[in-house]
Parts: structure tokens; C-alpha cells; sequence
């Protein structure tokens, strides 16, 4: 018998790297004025820096031309944002977070937000609204003016999604400016105050969370 043994080929086990793909976001909005297509505006412009994949989207309007025609800051942001494209059930199913973003009416989100969402029922029939990243975004004619309450109204469609909300809180300095931490908002005191810097900079800390949040949770499931 030979005193040397045959050594047996080690088998070395590679484990392949996940691919880090970039978060697909949505950034949905209603605006009739513009202050609110503004900070989607700003909001998708800061995700795509952060490396997010972003469809800026509207929603469709339900308002009739006429009333539209009689204001002219109404006519002027339909006119500027004609080739944003209408927002659609497979926009959301895409998507790893959705921003939402409608001025407020009556302390709640605008008709035509609201007719989106409710287009989504068959998307959560199906379970396919959650797990997602959702946060959201306002504006008001007055300080305060339900602001606060519209984003809660908003978020209350996301609990039943079963998705995750991530509000901006005060997780930066420039929270403090803005005053809330339910996410962006501005007050446009009927058109005589544009999006400033404190409300962009507040859409900076909430499209970089979104991001930072949607990308450490796509990795997990990605994962499991």
C-alpha cells in the first residue's frame, strides 16, 4: 500500500454578488397652479443624483377646461407641464417608492389624486402595493392650512397598501427651517410666494431618505 494518499480536488463555493440595480421611484403629483410641480420637479432631480431610476408623473385632470381657461396661473402650469406624462396603475407596479404630491383641499388631498389611487385596487387585490416606499408632499395657501392633515389622510391609503412610509422627520438641520416633518411643504400664499430654497432644501432631505431607505430595503428582499 502506498504511504501517499491521492489528495481529493477542493471544491471551492463562490457566492455571486447580488446586483445592485437602481431604485425605481415615482414621483406622482397633482398641481394646478404649479407650486406643487415645482417640487416634484425638485424632488425627482435630487433622486436621480442619489442614483434612483425616476418617472416624474401627473396625475390626470378632472377640473373642466373652462375653469382651468379662467385662471391664468392654472392655464400657464397646464401649458408647462403638457409633456409630463399621465400617471398609470403600471407606473406605481414598477416602481420601489412612490412620492405623492397634492396641495391641500380642505385639509385633505385634491380629487384628482384621490381618483389615482383609487385606480389601484387591483393592485392591492393582488398584494402588489406592498413593501414599497411611499412618502408624500403638499403645499397650502395659508401657514399651516392643513398641510399636516393632508399628508396624514395621505399616508392613511399607504397602511392599507401595506406599505412603508418613510417621512422626512427631523433627520437634517434643514428640517428645522421647513417646520414639518411629515414631509415637503410650502405655503405659496395664493402664487405670491414661489418655491423657495428652505422648501428646496426640505425636498432634498425627503427624495435622498426616500432613496437611502427604498435602496437598503430593495437590497434586503433582494436578498431573502
Amino acid at each position: 500500500m502506498s504511504i501517499f494518499r491521492r489528495k481529493r480536488p477542493q471544491t471551492v463555493e463562490t457566492e455571486t454578488a447580488p446586483v445592485n440595480t437602481p431604485v425605481k421611484l415615482a414621483v406622482v403629483y397633482y398641481s394646478s397652479t404649479g407650486t406643487i410641480a415645482a417640487i416634484a420637479q425638485e424632488l425627482s432631480t435630487v433622486a436621480e443624483k442619489a442614483g434612483a431610476e425616476v418617472r416624474l408623473l401627473k396625475v390626470a385632470e378632472l377640473a373642466p377646461q373652462a375653469a382651468i381657461d379662467s385662471n391664468p396661473a392654472w392655464a400657464a402650469n397646464a401649458t408647462a407641464t403638457a409633456d409630463i406624462p399621465v400617471a398609470t396603475p403600471d407606473d406605481i407596479e414598477w416602481a420601489d417608492a412612490v412620492i405623492f404630491g397634492s396641495p391641500t383641499r380642505f385639509g385633505n388631498i385634491t380629487s384628482q389624486l384621490k381618483q389615482f389611487i383609487d385606480t389601484l385596487g387591483g393592485l392591492w387585490a393582488e398584494g402588489k402595493l406592498a413593501d414599497k416606499v411611499y412618502s408624500g408632499f403638499t403645499s397650502s395657501a395659508t401657514t399651516h392650512g392643513g398641510q399636516e392633515s393632508t399628508l396624514l389622510a395621505l399616508y392613511n391609503s399607504v397602511h392599507h397598501f401595506g406599505g412603508i412610509v418613510v417621512a422626512p422627520g427631523y433627520t437634517d438641520a434643514a428640517k428645522f427651517a421647513d417646520g414639518n416633518p411629515y414631509g415637503t411643504s410650502h405655503v405659496d400664499a395664493q402664487g405670491n410666494n414661489p418655491v423657495d430654497d428652505t422648501t428646496r432644501a426640505a425636498a432634498r432631505v425627503q427624495a435622498e431618505r426616500v432613496v437611502k431607505i427604498a435602496s437598503a430595503l430593495k437590497a434586503g428582499l433582494d436578498a431573502v
